[in-house]
This record gives C-alpha cells, sequence and structure tokens, in this order.
C-alpha cells in the first residue's frame, strides 16, 4: 500500500518535493492556500498586461535543467529559453549607463576600458568562482546540513579551506578591482542573497559566475512558464494539486505527523512536508512544545529584505531600457544600512525594473510596456498606501530623468505589492520577498533544519531552510528534503 505524503505550499520548493516523492512512488497530494499555483511566482494579467508578480532573473540555467532531467525531459521539452543580450544594464547616472553583454570577451573589454590591467584579474576572478560554483553544486549545496559530519570528508575539507568561507566578498572583490563602479557591478549579484557585501562570505562569488558566464535567460511567457512546466511534471507523476486551501493545523499522533486540517477538513497523511513558510508553519500549525525553534530564535534571525514592487502597463514603447535594469544612482552603503543595520524606508533608494515586452511581446498589448519597478526594503517596516505612493514617484521621476522621456502620464495600469500583501498572501514572515540572509551564521547546519526534531515524519522545504533563498536553491531544496523522507523510510 502506497503511503501517503502531504506537501503545504505550491511555490517551487513544495512542487519540487511532491514530484520527486511521487515518482518514488508516494501518494502525494499538495495542499496551497492561494487560487493560483506557484507561491511567489505567481502572474498577474491586467488588460492584456502579463506581469510576472516574483522572481522575474533566470539564473543557474543548470539547475533547472537537472530538474528535468531527473524526470526524463528537458527545458526545451516545456518552454523556450532564450539568454539575454545584453544581459541587463546598470544605470549609474544621467547618461552613466553600462550595457552588460553576454559574451564574456566583451565583457572583459568593458573591465579594461574602466579600469586598465582589470581583465586579466577579472580571468582569474572567474576561474576561482567557477571552481566554487562547480564544488558548492557538486559537494555542499545537496547536503541536507543536519549533521557536521555530513562535511567531514577530506576532499570536502579541503575544497572548503579554498571556498573563502572567513573572508567576505566586499573585501574580496575590492582587493581585486578600484574602480567604484566595477566594485558595484561585482557586488550586486549578493543583492539575491540578502545580505551585505561585508556580512556575505567570499564564498558566494560563484553568484559572479552564475551572472557573467552562465548569463542571464529568459523563458517565453515568463517565470510562470517554469511553474506550468513543474505542475505538469508533478501531475505526471500523480500529485493531487489542490488550491485555495487553508492548512490551519498539523495533526500529531503519538509524536508522528499523521495529517492536516484544511478548510476545515482532515487529511491523513504518513508524512507531511511543510514548503510555506516556515516561521507560520512552526509558529501557527504546531503546538509550542512540537516546534524546533523558538519566536526569540526568529526574532533573532536576519532576514533578507523584503520589497515594494509596482506593476505598471505603459501606453508606449520606453527608449533606453532592456530587459533588466538596475538603478545604482545613489550611494548602495546607505541604502544598505537601512534595510539592515536601521531598518526604515530609504532615504535614496537604489531599484530595479523589468521590461520583459523587451523579449517577449506576447507579455503586453501591441507597441506598449509592462514594467515593473522594485525597491529592496527592510523587513516588518510600516506599509501604507501613502508610503507607497510615495516611491512609485520617486521612482518614476528617476526614471524619466536618467532616461529623458515622460513616462508616468503614459501610465493605464498601475498595481502595487509590499509587505503587508507578503504577510497577507504568503504567511511570509515579516514580510520577507527573499528569505534568510546567506551570512556565515545562517549557513548549511547554521539555518533552521529541514527535519523536525520533535515530531517524527515532518519535515521543512524552502527558502528559509537549505540550501537558501532563490528560485534555484528552492528547487533544490525540495528534492534535498525528498531524498531525505525517501532515505528514512528504507531504514
Amino acid at each position: 500500500m502506497k503511503q501517503k505524503a502531504i506537501v503545504i505550499g505550491g511555490g517551487f520548493a513544495g512542487l519540487s518535493a511532491a514530484a520527486y516523492l511521487a515518482k518514488d512512488g508516494y501518494e502525494v497530494s499538495l495542499f496551497e492556500k492561494n487560487e493560483q499555483i506557484g507561491g511567489r511566482a505567481r502572474k498577474l494579467e491586467i488588460d492584456g498586461f502579463i506581469f510576472d508578480m516574483g522572481p522575474s532573473w533566470y539564473w543557474m540555467p543548470d539547475v533547472f535543467e537537472n530538474f528535468f532531467k531527473d524526470f526524463g525531459s528537458s527545458v526545451k521539452d516545456h518552454y523556450d529559453l532564450v539568454r539575454l543580450d545584453p544581459s541587463y544594464a546598470v544605470f549609474y547616472g544621467k547618461d552613466d549607463v553600462f550595457r552588460i553583454p553576454a559574451n564574456l570577451n566583451e565583457f572583459y573589454q568593458l573591465f579594461e576600458k574602466h579600469e586598465p590591467g582589470s581583465s586579466e584579474k577579472l580571468r582569474r576572478f572567474l576561474k576561482d568562482a567557477e571552481y566554487k560554483y562547480e564544488v558548492s553544486m557538486t559537494d555542499f549545496v545537496h547536503k541536507p546540513s543536519l549533521s557536521i559530519l555530513e562535511f567531514m570528508d577530506f576532499r570536502i575539507l579541503n575544497a572548503a579551506l579554498k571556498m573563502d568561507l572567513f573572508k567576505s566578498i566586499s573585501k574580496y572583490i575590492k582587493a581585486n578591482f578600484k574602480n567604484p563602479k566595477l566594485v558595484q557591478l561585482l557586488e550586486f549579484p549578493v543583492l539575491f542573497l540578502g545580505a551585505k557585501p561585508n556580512e556575505t562570505p567570499a564564498l558566494y562569488s560563484m553568484m559572479n559566475y552564475a551572472d557573467i558566464v552562465l548569463g542571464t535567460w529568459y523563458p517565453m511567457g515568463g517565470m510562470v512558464k517554469i511553474v506550468e512546466a513543474m505542475v505538469n511534471i508533478a501531475k505526471q507523476q500523480g500529485v493531487e494539486i489542490k488550491t485555495a486551501e487553508n492548512v490551519e493545523k498539523i495533526i500529531i499522533e503519538n509524536g508522528k505527523a499523521a495529517g492536516i486540517i484544511s478548510n476545515g477538513k482532515t487529511h491523513k497523511a504518513d508524512v507531511i512536508v511543510g514548503a510555506a513558510d516556515y516561521h507560520h508553519i512552526e509558529q501557527k500549525l504546531l503546538s509550542l512544545e512540537q516546534r524546533n525553534y523558538s519566536q526569540e530564535y526568529w526574532k533573532s534571525r536576519k532576514m533578507a529584505p523584503s520589497c515594494l514592487m509596482y506593476y505598471i502597463g505603459i501606453d508606449k514603447r520606453i527608449e533606453g531600457l532592456e530587459h533588466h535594469n538596475l538603478f545604482f544612482d545613489a550611494p548602495f552603503d546607505i541604502h544598505a544600512e537601512e534595510i539592515y543595520d536601521r531598518p526604515q524606508w530609504p532615504s535614496n533608494p537604489l531599484f530595479y525594473s523589468t521590461c520583459a515586452a523587451k523579449t517577449d511581446p506576447s507579455v503586453a498589448p501591441a507597441g506598449k510596456e509592462n514594467l515593473v519597478l522594485l525597491i529592496p526594503i527592510a523587513v516588518d517596516i510600516e506599509d501604507s498606501e501613502a508610503i507607497r505612493e510615495k516611491y512609485y514617484n520617486i521612482m518614476m521621476d528617476r526614471l524619466e530623468y536618467l532616461t529623458g522621456q515622460s513616462i508616468k502620464q503614459h501610465v493605464i495600469v498601475k498595481k502595487s505589492f509590499a509587505i503587508n500583501d507578503f504577510k497577507k498572501d504568503y504567511n511570509s514572515f515579516g514580510g520577507n520577498a527573499y528569505g534568510l540572509a546567506n551570512t556565515l551564521k545562517q549557513t548549511a547546519i547554521l539555518k533552521p533544519a529541514l527535519k523536525n526534531k520533535k515530531v517524527k515524519d515532518l519535515y521543512y522545504a524552502g527558502q528559509l531552510t537549505v540550501p537558501g533563498p532563490g528560485v534555484p536553491p528552492s528547487i533544490i531544496s525540495g528534492k534535498i528534503v525528498a531524498k531525505e523522507i525517501i532515505k528514512n523510510k528504507l531504514r
């Protein structure tokens, strides 16, 4: 008789865990609180404009390819993937824009132009980053991190010594490059990791390899195409997907996870994976004595940022923008301090925009533009319509100045999303957008454990546990937890 598994949460981690468990023979039901599957990677459609509501960067293409390979298919069987060139644009000021080439030799030339002699340093820097990427993706990322003994292997320990775990990526970059724009360009990928560059281990220069060498990609139709593909894979394995299901309680019988109560109904199970917000599952669905961690523990965690996003439809095309655009025309350090050290709304924010219609005409009506604006902000700060509108105007004014054209008067669709929405839609701890910050003290075995220590057959997946925040790590997280469940079943 098949064992029954319940997965709570229909984001990337939940879909991944459900698919792998079903492939191994489990009878799997996935429960998602929202009407649309995908977690943060939902889509928003308004008047012919289609927006990716959450993730918009497609990095580490090997992770997606490996997922589909595990189920006998390939990325190309599910969606059309194109490499962006330029990968993105960086606006340092009026008429001061770096358009980042996909071609590696052109990237070296960009560095050499702004800092003579830096191209050779960049080659060595990227060679080292490639080593870190390959070792991390082979020996570290797929570990369940339940015990330090997992890393007590000579090959792994030897590799760890070369991984710059105890040096910050900021110091590491500045030891090699002096031009402040080039330094900022290399520090930018750690924004996805949720910590300041001077607190992020130099190990994460592996993200520079992912950015510069592996490239920035886009699935035609939007990031939701990944969700749709993973849903198809899960259903092919026999996963039952239930949406608009609000899980209210995890049932524990004799110290073992035995089922859930969702929308007032009881559903029995032999094993449960909590792939929704870890803090919410622990603090809201379990009693005090059943939790891994206390409220004090969670309050002591360093969280990655939240963000304010605006989904905007423009009745014309915007000149001068690329698919991805970073606006670094304000001090990076001050904005970072106002996220992590002195939590408050930023005094002079950096921001980001995506214009997917530059690549994909299907996501906006002909001759129009779908624009997403995003400001990283501290978690759990005041969120109101008045504050959102203030920062909308700041971003739009800067956008008009930097691109030299009127935009605000051409807005025909406008919707915001921020801290209160992250809490309401995703039960997000503190309204965070990106999970747990990847600091050294919150790496591997120092992250919240993927297994409940007090309740048998209760596991966790997603961006608040191993391996960390981001779409590829979330997909890997689902695989790790499924493998751990399967391994324990065989004991």
